[in-house]
């Protein structure tokens, strides 16, 4: 390895045009890492909170952003036996991943699926780890149940639609426009709900309510999401577009036994995502080995250009999974 790499940081907080390339020194190996050269770098939405100046890194974390990539493993720190230097991986970091170079926990990386390409394996952790902690660990979804997504063609999305799918529940989602209820219906949906045109509160208690919902919006969203669900009902918040707080009739929650739950995925400690990750080897990497699920890909940007990345994120236009190219 060099000493020195290419990396995009966050001058200041703002807008995507503070994302500019820099030289950072290469990250060494802690106790119990990994060193990562990065072949791609998954974009999210925590990236452009980081990067407006609204959801700070961990304080050990790396100021630099990017919370998932791939790459080959190119060193080990003291007490990593479970992989090899030159094993191709995917994983989850605490920061970072806009470089050539990162530096993340040993146990938060899993094996690239067979089949599946390095620009694809870098969207993996972060969706995953989230969709499967929060719908099925958190949420306990099961087969059979009414599942509502809201965002169904993001990357949180799709994933949570073909995973829903996988495991034998009824899935339905909102969207913003025709295309996108075209691609969740592609990925399994039974109904897609374009917002501007149908409330979902009616469409879910036409259907007898959801029995699980997956929130990011928030805001206004949380009192109409209460009145969709059915009794016995849970709602999972991940993230709040809409602002986290809200005037709540808990009178609801209390009389219909409703469950409101939620967590972001970041704040966690590293045993907790480690056990994440063994979960979803166990139950989720045969389903991607076998190509029965995969993500959805939008569109790909070379690491310079992570302005326009994150400006076509906060567009609100993208299907699926955008990423960096990074080496």
């Amino acid at each position: 390895m060099t000493e020195m790499m290419r990396a995009v940081e966050i001058t200041e907080p703002g807008g995507p045009e503070v994302l500019k390339l820099c030289d950072r020194p290469v990250p060494q190996a802690q106790p119990g890492q990994v060193v990562i050269k990065v072949a791609y770098a998954g974009v999210n939405r925590p990236d452009a909170l980081q990067r407006a100046g609204k959801y700070a890194p961990p304080p050990t974390a790396s100021d630099l952003p990017g919370l998932e990539a791939s790459g080959e493993i190119v060193a080990l720190g003291e007490g990593v036996s479970n992989w090899k230097i030159g094993d191709q991986v995917c994983a989850l970091l605490p920061g970072g991943g806009y470089a050539e170079y990162v530096a993340t926990p040993a146990a938060h990386c899993l094996p690239v699926p067979k089949g599946m390409g390095m620009k694809e394996a870098a969207c993996l952790c972060e969706t995953y780890y989230t969709v499967w902690s929060n719908v099925f660990q958190r949420g306990g979804l099961k087969a059979g149940e009414r599942f509502l997504i809201h965002g169904g063609s993001s990357g949180i999305g799709t994933t949570a639609i073909q995973l829903a799918r996988e495991f034998g529940a009824r899935v339905f989602v909102t969207v913003g426009s025709q295309d996108k209820a075209a691609a969740c219906a592609r990925l399994g949906a039974e109904r897609t709900i374009i917002y501007n045109d149908e409330d979902f509160v009616d469409v879910m208690r036409g259907e007898g309510g959801a029995d699980l919902i997956l929130d990011m919006v928030g805001g206004l969203y949380i009192p109409r999401n209460i009145r969709a669900l059915a009794d016995d009902g849970r709602l999972v918040q991940i993230a709040f577009l809409q602002g986290p707080k809200v005037e709540v009739n808990f009178a609801q929650v209390m009389t219909r036994r409703l469950t409101i739950t939620g967590s972001t995925l970041r704040p966690q400690s590293d045993l907790a995502k480690a056990k994440i990750a063994e979960s979803l080897l166990q139950n989720v990497w045969p389903l991607l080995d076998a190509g029965k699920i995969g993500p959805v890909m939008d569109s790909e940007f070379d690491l310079a250009e992570a302005a326009a990345a994150h400006a076509r994120m906060e567009s609100s236009g993208h299907i699926g999974k955008i990423v960096l190219k990074v080496s």
